[in-house]
């Protein structure tokens, strides 16, 4: 079966300070799509971050691009295996560098905290109680 991917692209101000925060996360940095202007980052087999410098993000759209720390256009969700690591995620996003955002949820079956990598963007991680999740 195909397993479509998704490719999440985002405006940033340092490429080298986003590899080096992506890659405290324990995600890698594709070398064959990244360069000086675009940093690769793997985040499982079908979600990739590409962050893009500004310059080179403003290529592909004729619209302002936001400043994602004044204003919001994507919250990013990611799913977690367990409650730990979710925290164990958002714990290394702000040990990196990066800003927790939102208040932690817990609603038993559900759990999630959310970060603000260095440029903004906000990520929610959350785990779902797979009984919950089947109904």
């Amino acid at each position: 079966m195909y397993q479509q991917m998704i490719f999440v692209n985002l405006p940033v101000n340092d490429i080298d300070a986003s590899k080096k925060f992506f890659s405290e996360l324990g995600y890698t940095i594709n070398p064959q799509f990244s360069d000086e202007n675009t940093a690769s980052v793997v985040i499982s087999d079908t979600i990739v971050a590409m962050m893009l410098a500004r310059p080179k993000y403003a290529e592909f759209t004729k619209k302002e691009i936001v400043d994602a720390t004044k204003s919001s256009e994507v919250l990013i969700a990611l799913s977690a295996e367990s409650r730990e690591k979710v925290d164990e995620l958002v714990d290394k996003a702000i040990a990196a560098g990066g800003s927790p955002t939102g208040e932690t949820q817990d609603h038993g079956f559900m759990y999630g905290r959310a970060f603000d990598d260095l440029d903004g963007h906000t990520w929610e991680v959350v785990w779902m109680d797979p009984a919950a999740v089947e109904g």
